[in-house]
């Protein structure tokens, strides 16, 4: 296959990739908190876990699924996190806020944030992250 056919069905990967992750990411935290029940009491250690698991998994699979690159896996991962890193670390503000102050249950307020999560993702891997180069 040419590479122009490879990059014309790149879009196709994304989207299906992004479905994939955000139906894990949708689904790892509840059933986290669900699955043991010490984490309904300890939701961000919880949160912690989904993050790093939901991380790798959506790394792994836009690199090696949507753009099958053979760079360095420690710059593209450094690449590819910041915009979730900096994300974290606002849910892990919000979060809290959302659950004891609001008193909205965790996973109901993790799945809103999921869902703002999924528009900005969308408006920075176009702009920022997997922009054209050169």
């Amino acid at each position: 296959m040419t590479t122009l056919a490879r990059k014309s069905e790149r879009p196709l990967r994304f989207l299906v990739a992004g479905g994939i992750n955000t139906a894990l990411g949708l689904a790892f935290y509840p059933l986290l908190l669900w699955a043991v029940p010490w984490l309904r009491t300890h939701y961000m250690v919880a949160l912690a876990v989904a993050q790093a698991v939901c991380l790798c998994f959506a790394f792994t699979l836009h690199k090696l699924a949507v753009f099958r690159t053979r760079g360095n896996v420690l710059r593209e991962f450094a690449h590819f996190a910041s915009f979730y890193l900096f994300n974290y670390a606002v849910n892990w503000a919000t979060l809290p806020l959302l659950v004891e102050g609001a008193e909205v249950p965790p996973a109901v307020a993790q799945t809103g944030f999921t869902l703002a999560l999924i528009v900005g993702s969308y408006f920075w891997h176009s702009r920022v992250t997997f922009r054209p180069r050169g």
